[in-house]
């Protein structure tokens, strides 16, 4: 059963989200929050799976909110999808930093949405490579200069290549399974899922803005 918590300031945001999720099987929702605050409360006590979270909430908002629950130990098999509107507003480029997994926008379709929680909770961070390759183009335009990139040093270069893979939004499917990262080395680099390893291939600059495969 994948545990999931709901983080929007509107009650009838939540409402249609708990419908749609606890009609499935496979899915409890174990909590609503209406702030970042009640989000960290909750998440502390529930331990979810997922968390589906707002950004634009009232007190501590859900950027905040992220950074904090992910660099929570007790929460590390948590994992965070943003929710976000088409735009793709700046402060989804800091969730993403600070940890989140994925992003899902809000016209998505239900089956996607479910899909989404789905996929994230199995650690696969790229819900959809094709909109996750335009995601972290704008990311990485954004983006400071590289940091220095000593963390990936314990690479070979192989493994450096499956990287750049990923974040060039290839799903697994389409990178060979022998060259995919194992689970093993993921941890060693300190990310938690691929989402987060694309971000680091960005920030490190092994993959720059326009890299294509």
């Amino acid at each position: 059963m994948i545990r999931v918590l709901l983080a929007d300031d509107q009650a009838l945001v939540r409402g249609g989200l708990r419908a749609l999720l606890e009609a499935r099987d496979d899915i409890e929702v174990v909590g609503e929050a209406a702030d970042g605050l009640q989000v960290l409360d909750l998440a502390s006590a529930a331990q979810p799976d997922v968390i589906l979270m707002d950004i634009r909430m009232p007190g501590l908002d859900g950027l905040e909110a992220t950074r904090q629950i992910a660099a929570d130990p007790r929460l590390a098999q948590t994992r965070i999808v943003i929710l976000t509107t088409f735009d793709l507003d700046e402060y989804l480029f800091d969730a993403l930093r600070y940890g989140a997994s994925g992003f899902l926008l809000k016209d998505a379709q239900p089956a996607d949405l479910v899909d989404a929680v789905r996929v994230v909770s199995a650690g696969d961070g790229l819900i959809s490579p094709k909109m996750t390759r335009r995601l972290i183009a704008e990311f990485a335009a954004r983006a400071r200069q590289p940091r220095p990139a000593r963390q990936l040093d314990i690479l070979t270069e192989r493994e450096r290549q499956v990287m750049a893979l990923v974040a060039a939004g290839l799903s697994n499917d389409e990178i060979a399974a022998e060259l995919v990262i194992s689970p093993e080395t993921a941890r060693t680099l300190g990310v938690r899922d691929r989402t987060q390893l694309a971000v680091l291939a960005y920030e490190t600059g092994l993959v720059r803005p326009g890299w294509q495969t």
